[in-house]
């Protein structure tokens, strides 16, 4: 790979590491150490994501202005300004405002990182963002271990070392990232703002629809491992060094197992079969949480689970990518990554709610239900795509 990719890889390792100090124990602070409810808690994970969508679509806004350089200045000033803060002020409301600025700036970020990334190696193609994703993962997994280390002695330390590391990326970013800003590729990243005008085809929007409807569901689920489930093992006796560990095997296994998915992805190269598989994977994953009661069985549901998410997540953006009308893939993709979101915003607060007003029990069996969905989008969301496709050729011949 280019010398540029790699900086972009290091670059998004840092910051992703930063981040990943904090995130996986948002819940467990805000409910065992500000004393807060899950509902409450879940709401707040909530408006983070929310800035993070918001950040996302300026992101693409100031890219297409500004180009990729001062965009990532403006997302890294952001978060390194409010991570500084943060180590400071700590307490609920200062806590919660700063979080979701710092979602701001990450989202902000991230469209401008995979925008240069395909204009530093444009013949790279789906390496270059595959290179950027695993380096995500490599942060989530490196961030996540040593923040759940860190925070057994002091959550004060944590803040710091989330404010340090910021810092570290601001530089970094300033020094290497300069000479990559120039002409963006208008189809590496085009904003939202600019691509919502018109819907050429709607029956291929009514059919992306569907799909993120199954989307929805399973990030519903997945994003209860950083919030229902997290305060749950701390009520089992699981340190928090353990329960940032899951995090860990989460990453490195989506890293180090990409030759397992290779031999998977070979043998059933259709999309909407690894959707079908992946699902079921999920659905396993939480039958096992249903008898999970010591560390190594919640580490066995997450490698569970991790391998449907490596099968789900990049197979749903491929079939939006097939969908997608000529001139229209960015809008398709920007569409998918907001359900994506959406899922993420929603998760934490429905589960909350649940947990909060029943048990964590009643959660699984309620999200074992819902799995059934995905099930059901996959199946029919390009029944009329392909009649309308076979009517068009029957009407050529």
């Amino acid at each position: 790979m280019p010398k540029n990719i790699w900086l972009l890889i290091i670059g998004t390792a840092i910051s992703i590491t930063a981040a990943s100090f904090v995130w996986p124990l948002n819940a467990i602070y805000m409910h065992d150490e500000l004393g807060k409810s899950l509902t409450f808690a879940g709401m707040i994970l909530m408006f983070i994501q929310a800035f993070g969508v918001i950040g996302n679509l300026i992101g693409g806004v100031l890219f297409d202005k500004l180009g990729g350089f001062k965009t990532i200045m403006s997302g890294a000033t952001i978060t390194m300004v409010a991570a500084c803060l943060l180590a400071i002020f700590n307490t609920i409301v200062p806590y919660a405002i700063l979080l979701m600025i710092i979602g701001l700036g990450s989202g902000i970020i991230m469209p401008a990182v995979y925008a240069m990334a395909s204009s530093v190696w444009p013949e790279g193609g789906r390496r270059a963002f595959n290179s950027i994703y695993v380096a995500q993962n490599f942060g989530v997994a490196l961030g996540s271990s040593i923040g759940g280390f860190i925070a057994a002695f002091s959550f004060s330390y944590i803040f710091i070392a989330n404010a340090l590391l910021f810092i570290v990326f601001f530089s970094f970013a300033f020094i290497t990232y300069k000479s990559m800003s120039g002409a963006s590729d208008p189809q590496a990243y085009t904003s939202v703002f600019e691509q919502k005008r018109t819907i050429k085809d709607k029956t291929a929007f009514r059919a992306l629809l569907l799909l993120s409807g199954g989307f929805l569901i399973c990030w519903i689920g997945y994003v209860q491992w950083q919030s229902t489930i997290a305060p749950y093992t701390q009520e089992l006796g699981i340190s928090l060094s353990k329960y940032s560990l899951l995090w860990t095997i989460n990453g490195a296994l989506i890293v180090l197992g990409q030759p397992l998915l290779k031999l998977i992805t070979t043998r059933i190269q259709d999309p909407k079969k690894q959707i079908y598989l992946g699902n079921t994977i999920f659905i396993i994953s939480f039958i096992v949480l249903l008898f999970a009661d010591s560390f190594s069985v919640f580490a066995l549901a997450m490698i569970i689970l991790t391998i449907g998410e490596m099968l789900v997540w990049p197979a749903v953006p491929t079939l939006a990518n097939n969908l997608a009308p000529k001139g229209r893939i960015g809008f398709y993709q920007g569409i998918i990554n907001s359900v994506g979101t959406a899922g993420r915003m929603i998760g934490p607060v429905l589960g909350g709610i649940i947990v909060d007003n029943y048990a964590i029990h009643f959660l699984f069996y309620f999200l074992l239900f819902l799995y059934l969905i995905p099930y059901i989008t996959t199946f029919i969301y390009d029944r009329r795509v392909v009649d309308k496709y076979e009517e068009k050729q029957g009407t050529e011949v």
